[in-house]
């Protein structure tokens, strides 16, 4: 049973900004400017670049592919099965792991100490919940999260701006290459969240022409949110942003704004929320393309008949997010999170340049870059993050080869 197509232009751009803008505004600040220090603009700059090129590869690939499943159809279809494997299993666990730093980000803001374990996986459970009940009302709540949350930093950036003049931030360590590229790594973890919209290629109206445009509409909106709290934040805090668990209130507290924390606090929580509900959205989405070629079990390929969503995968999914939620820290998903989703992006450029003429719309330039831009910032992130990524893509490849043996022996 195929998927209905409910979902806009405006849809599609709200699940998109609705995955960026939760995931790196309010949790990757500190993480990022302890790696860039003073390059963390550079570090924005390139991370921007990289999200750029992939985009356009996504949007391309989408063009032609308006399925379910994102890169792992796309690469399924342009390259072959294997390689259509190792990206969707690169995303979903790439995304699992998103998914529960921004679990954890909206308990950092939204619950005292002591209850935000329980909070984040509460937060987990019922977004899974309303995922079960239809696309359109995901589509809706993402839209109300994303307005709550650009106000909220809207309040964030008239502060910061505000005390600009006065303010005394601590100076940043000096910027190193590899600290810089880090940096950009962690930041590219919030770029990221445009593949929401390819992966639900099979429920977007005219997805030919909508899902570029919203891919590039997503990011550009991102983009322009990200620099100017990126420089809220240097431009205010300096280097204790790097010790906070929530940098971004912390502007507003800095410059004498204190009536501004709560709505800092409920517009993080809302964007968190945002994110998390975009995320796992789409990798319900891959996971049911995933199921219905084999390369995850089939049961979970199931659509439920009367809300035509694969009400299987969303719920397993939030089972695993929360087992997660309960053994990791905020800084190891982040890392682990961008390792998957760099080398996804590195198989959607491979997959865009292999393209022919008469689909391109884009030059290859920028799937050369974008590959090598993702290969550059892989080997620069957090080594736990990258040695445990790398044994899980390796698990989902060794589970792979079983199946196929025990298949050709049936």
């Amino acid at each position: 049973m195929p998927l209905a197509r409910r979902l806009s232009l405006a849809d599609a751009v709200s699940i998109g900004l609705g995955s960026m803008i939760g995931a790196g505004v309010f949790a990757v600040w500190a993480p990022a400017l302890g790696a860039a220090g003073s390059g963390i603009l550079i570090a924005l700059a390139i991370a921007a670049v990289v999200a750029f090129c992939n985009a356009t590869s996504s949007a391309q690939l989408a063009a032609v592919h308006p399925v379910s499943g994102g890169t792992y159809a796309y690469a399924r279809a342009e390259i072959g099965p294997w390689t259509g494997f190792v990206a969707g299993w690169c995303f979903v666990i790439g995304k699992t792991a998103s998914c529960a730093a921004m679990a954890m980000t909206f308990a950092a803001y939204a619950a005292p100490e002591g209850w935000r374990t329980p909070v984040a996986v509460i937060a987990v459970a019922a977004l899974a919940a309303v995922n079960c009940f239809g696309v359109t009302r995901t589509a809706m709540l993402t839209r109300i999260l994303v307005v709550v949350s650009l106000l909220g930093l809207a309040v964030v950036v008239a502060a910061g701006f505000s005390n600009s003049a006065n303010a005394t931030p601590a100076p940043l360590p000096d910027a190193t290459a590899y600290g810089v590229l880090q940096g950009a790594g962690l930041l590219f973890f919030a770029f990221a969240g445009y593949a929401r919209i390819a992966t639900m290629g099979e429920e977007v109206v005219d997805p030919a022409r909508n899902i570029p445009r919203a891919i590039v509409l997503a990011l550009a909106g991102a983009v322009v949110v990200y620099v100017v709290i990126a420089l809220s934040v240097t431009l205010t805090l300096g280097a204790d942003a790097v010790g906070s668990a929530h940098p971004v209130a912390d502007v507003a507290a800095a410059a004498g704004w204190t009536w501004a924390g709560p709505v800092v606090r409920i517009a993080a929580a809302a964007a968190s929320l945002g994110a998390l509900l975009a995320l796992l959205t789409g990798i319900g989405r891959t996971t049911l393309a995933m199921a219905r070629e084999a390369d995850l079990p089939r049961w979970l390929a199931a659509i439920d008949p009367r809300w035509q969503v694969p009400r299987r995968a969303e719920i397993t999914i939030g089972l695993i997010v929360i087992a997660v939620v309960l053994i990791a820290d905020l800084r190891g998903a982040i890392g682990f999170s961008s390792f998957g989703v760099l080398l996804y992006y590195l198989l959607a450029n491979a997959s865009a340049w292999r393209q022919s003429a008469d689909v391109r719309r884009y030059p290859r330039a920028l799937q050369v870059i974008g590959m090598l831009g993702c290969l550059a910032l892989v080997v620069t992130l957090p080594v736990l993050g990258v040695i445990v990524g790398a044994e899980v893509v390796l698990a989902g490849v060794a589970y792979r080869l079983l199946r196929l043996r025990f298949a050709s022996r049936s």
